[in-house]
């Protein structure tokens, strides 16, 4: 039994058990990294901050941005360099990749971590699962879903970064009632499924676990992207979002209304532009105190993804609070004539539209105060226009980004550029963010 298994279950206590919990805990978190972590012994120093702040006064204590987990990596280590058994590589704000430093512990963390959010899918040991992310290249996802996934029982199939073809012969193979992987990705192969004249819903699969994109809106309706997912695989669709700073993810349960928080890993906030923490339902940055960390323990670490909580109780009996639907990242705000807005709001629109085919967005430099915006796209049905288009962005978001059409081959190999597995759909060419 792992030291984390005397809190499992946590997130089904009532609210002030679950907060007696999460004080204990914070109180342990705050005087380790106090004393352990370089960086934050100085933090608490300079600041002349006391490590036994409350709970409820976690607002008091200052943010944690990726800026200086890039300019002092190694500062944040709170262990020795021996004791470090897995590195992987953050993306940093300069271009320049980010250590992140795990111990055995912290591996022990992750599976943890993993196994009960995934088991909240409805996910067991009798499932088969397929990961189509990486374990390799410096990435922590493939490892985190594989480890959960063992953890739980459940046996796995790493067949990782994979053409189509080979895994649908997996598929035919070894049969998985569980993917894992981009959405973009899992479409892509649903497609291939089908023009193999093979039904994707006939493939025994009947969970989709989707990673690195978000699917639903911000009403918890599937975006053209999840429902594209549905109609191929006729599978249970659920979305978790987590990073590699805080090796803390936030999956949606058998309900599919946002991604529970486990009370025992982490304390979560949204806070506006200003730092000031927002009350439920409210839209900002999300940041994270990750709980039980040991080789590079964060306070208030932002993530750049912008959300919002859920404080009502879940009907699958849990009453931890959920994280809703990532809308967008905080650098990829676009500031244009007045409004702000995220690319997804922009392709939600264009995802409601029929008569669209591929698309992608670019903003370049304009002056401090507006961005230049444009909308790529190739049309299905020759009637429709670029002023059409320009129409129902501006009733819908209240602006008119100029719209330019294009072959559905030139926007494809934008959209489908290098090789993520994601769908470049934002083209950021602005100079300062």
């Amino acid at each position: 039994m792992t030291a984390f298994e005397r809190y499992r279950g946590t997130e089904f206590l009532s609210p002030e058990e679950m907060r007696a919990v999460q004080r204990q805990l914070f109180s342990s978190h705050l005087r380790y990294a106090a004393e352990q972590s370089p960086y934050y012994r100085n933090v608490f120093r300079a600041n002349g901050l006391d490590p036994a702040i409350e709970l409820e006064n976690i607002r008091s204590l200052p943010l944690t941005d990726k800026e200086a987990l890039a300019e002092q990596n190694e500062a944040f280590l709170a262990v020795p360099r021996s004791n470090v058994v897995d590195i992987v590589l953050s993306s940093g704000t300069t271009g320049r990749p980010v250590e992140m430093m795990y111990t055995e512990a912290d591996l022990l963390r992750l599976a943890y971590n993993e196994e009960i959010s995934i088991a909240g899918c409805g996910v067991t040991k009798d499932d088969v699962a397929l990961l189509t992310c990486t374990m390799d290249r410096c990435f922590i996802a493939g490892l985190a879903y594989y480890s959960g996934l063992r953890s739980l029982g459940a046996a796995v199939i790493r067949n990782g970064l994979s053409s189509p073809a080979s895994h649908l012969e997996i598929i035919g193979r070894l049969r998985p009632t569980v993917l894992v992987g981009v959405p973009s990705f899992l479409v892509k192969l649903g497609q291939y499924v089908k023009a193999q004249d093979r039904d994707p819903r006939a493939t025994g699969v009947k969970k989709l676990i989707c990673i690195g994109e978000p699917v639903r809106d911000r009403g918890m309706a599937f975006l053209k992207l999840g429902e594209n997912l549905e109609e191929l695989w006729g599978a249970k669709i659920y979305s978790t979002y987590a990073s590699s700073e805080t090796i803390t993810s936030f999956c949606e349960c058998t309900a599919q209304r946002g991604g529970h928080l486990h009370p025992d890993l982490a304390i979560v906030e949204i806070v506006d532009d200003q730092g000031k923490t927002l009350a439920p339902g409210e839209t900002g940055e999300v940041v994270v105190t990750p709980l039980q960390m040991e080789a590079m323990p964060l306070i208030r670490f932002k993530t750049g993804d912008v959300s919002f909580l859920i404080d009502e109780p879940c009907s699958c009996g849990r009453f931890s609070p959920r994280l809703g639907p990532i809308l967008g990242r905080k650098k990829q705000m676009i500031k244009f004539r007045g409004t702000s807005l995220y690319p997804n709001s922009i392709f939600a629109v264009l995802d409601s539209f029929p008569g669209i085919g591929e698309y992608y967005v670019s903003a370049t430099s304009d002056y401090d105060l507006s961005d230049i915006v444009k909308v790529y796209a190739s049309v299905k049905d020759a009637s429709l226009t670029a002023a059409a288009i320009m129409d129902r962005l501006q009733a819908r978001l209240r602006v008119r980004p100029e719209v330019l059409l294009s072959s559905e081959e030139d926007v494809k190999n934008r959209v489908s550029a290098g090789n993520s597995r994601k769908l470049i759909r934002f083209v950021d060419e602005r100079k300062s963010l």
